[in-house]
């Protein structure tokens, strides 16, 4: 069937698939495929999964027993996924653990067209090593760049979590001709941090939209929600635009299929009004691959 009935081809749908997981992890793929069909019947044409969304969040401690959660891509997984995005004819990028080899791993996503052709891999570049993110334990970082896809809704970018804190990944991947970010996410906090969600929500949030802003780009982030161990997650999935305008925005602890509209015409519109990217100053940049200029 066709997913984009609105007569603008600039029109597309996001569907951001906010959710709780188990430990059961065949459970947790089950749940995802049901919300991308729920997404779907809502008219999504890009759906996101957030990050490592077969499993509940491990990286809480350093355990060798967790590599057996990895799975090779292409593998059962994508292969699941790609049978629901040909059936619904819809986009899907989902964030899986990486088995490329024996004792290799990474934190990757997998981008899948609209006819369930993988389309292709990013590999987190950003790994944290933080309480109760001991991600470089696990993960080794990406080697493969940022990366731009074309769907069959429009070019999309891929980026994990801890990158969104850097602009210079935006930045790239917005070069290379994304109109949409999307970050699956796992964010939230420690048990003792209550009195600082706020706080730090809004920082996430902001350092997103200002994303948006700085490359006249859409910025979809989907995060999981519910308690793991001694974390809990805030949800609060949203999509917005190239204003940085907030289009849609889900809840803080509730499992639902969030569906923003976006109007990828408005791209042009932004960037002629706000030109930053002819305003580059691309001649003065040489210091940003630097580790720190003394």
């Amino acid at each position: 069937m066709a997913k984009n009935p609105d007569t603008n081809k600039d029109i597309v749908k996001i569907g951001l698939v906010q959710m709780s997981m188990s430990k059961n992890t065949g459970a947790n793929l089950r749940k995802a495929l049901k919300m991308i069909d729920e997404a779907a019947r809502k008219g999504a044409n890009i759906i996101c999964l957030p990050e490592l969304f077969r499993s509940q969040y491990f990286c809480q401690k350093e355990d060798p027993q967790n590599f057996k959660l990895a799975e090779k891509i292409p593998g059962g997984t994508t292969e699941a996924l790609s049978v629901y995005a040909r059936r619904n004819e819809v986009a899907i990028i989902a964030g899986m653990f990486e088995k490329r080899t024996r004792g290799l791993y990474h934190n990757s996503a997998a981008v899948i067209n609209a006819d369930g052709k993988l389309l292709g891999i990013y590999r987190k570049m950003h790994i944290p090593d933080d309480p109760n993110f001991y991600e470089k334990f696990y993960f080794a970082p990406g080697d493969l760049g940022f990366k731009a896809y074309h769907t069959s809704y429009g070019t999309v970018g891929a980026l994990i979590c801890w990158d969104q804190w850097y602009p210079e990944a935006a930045r790239i991947t917005s070069l290379m001709g994304a109109q949409m970010l999307f970050y699956p996410t796992a964010i939230g906090w420690l048990k003792g941090e209550e009195d600082a969600i706020d706080e730090m929500k809004s920082a996430w949030e902001t350092i997103q939209r200002s994303h948006g802003i700085a490359n006249g780009v859409f910025v979809a982030s989907v995060n999981r929600v519910g308690t793991e161990g001694k974390m809990g997650f805030w949800g609060s999935s949203f999509v917005s635009g190239p204003f940085g305008e907030m289009i849609a925005k889900a809840s803080p602890d509730k499992e639902e299929v969030l569906i923003a509209k976006c109007d990828l015409g408005s791209i042009d519109a932004t960037r002629h009004g706000w030109p930053f990217l002819r305003d580059r100053r691309i001649d003065a940049y040489k210091g940003i691959t630097s580790r720190f200029l003394d």
